[in-house]
């Protein structure tokens, strides 16, 4: 099963996302940390507008049929299978056949960029529950076109107990219908999250997960749940 998403709304994400700080206030709730990115982002478009014109609006909408439309790879069938550098820090690669050897489920998520605001809050959460996703026989890997140095510096910064793979030039980001190519500034992750069992099979595909980051590792593990 794959949820449904605005196809637009990623695109936006791509550009933007690089733009953001990172808001490091406590005791904030769901509701106000949705409205401050909400005003972020219109801020954001408003200023990148107005510096740079007509053109700025451009970059926002689908320069192609393949920017309009992502597609996803179907769910219960074999996951688009890969290797990439990982974030350890010892020059090793991490498969497909690598984190199903170990008869886990995999949480593998795309995020467009490493310290960036909603990408930071994320792996946070994901952090946060890690002891839960650890209980249903789960890990979590995140995915970028960011450098293993920098997904590497990401992790320690943030005390991740999990790591990252760098899909430079987003080949594998492209097979699993996440990459997003922005003229005259490059290839990104779009925000998605899969579910891969541990036979390798795709089970399910989170895509609107943009406009549900606060909540989101409480919905992959209630989804997780399910299915395991």
């Amino acid at each position: 099963m794959i949820t449904s998403a605005p196809a637009l709304s990623v695109l936006f994400l791509a550009i933007a996302a690089s733009s953001f700080s990172l808001d490091t206030t406590s005791g904030v709730g769901s509701d106000q940390r949705k409205a401050t990115t909400a005003c972020d982002r219109r801020s954001f478009l408003s200023t990148s507008t107005a510096a740079a014109g007509a053109g700025a609006i451009a970059l926002f909408q689908p320069a192609s049929p393949a920017l309009a439309k992502l597609t996803l790879p179907e769910t219960g069938k074999k996951a688009p299978d890969f290797e990439l550098p990982n974030s350890r820090g010892d020059g090793t690669t991490t498969s497909l056949a690598d984190l199903t050897r170990g008869g886990r489920w995999t949480v593998l998520y795309f995020y467009p960029g490493a310290f960036t605001k909603g990408c930071t809050l994320e792996a946070r959460n994901f952090q946060r529950d890690i002891d839960q996703y650890r209980k249903l026989k789960a890990q979590i890997v995140g995915v970028s076109v960011d450098s293993p140095e920098k997904n590497a510096q990401f992790c320690s910064s943030e005390g991740l107990d999990y790591y990252m793979l760098s899909d430079d030039g987003g080949a594998i980001s492209k097979a699993y219908g996440s990459a997003l190519r922005v003229p005259g500034i490059g290839t990104f992750s779009n925000r998605q999250t899969y579910l891969i069992d541990p036979s390798g099979n795709l089970r399910y595909v989170f895509t609107d997960v943009e406009s549900r980051i606060v909540m989101h590792s409480e919905e992959v593990l209630e989804k997780l749940k399910e299915l395991a």
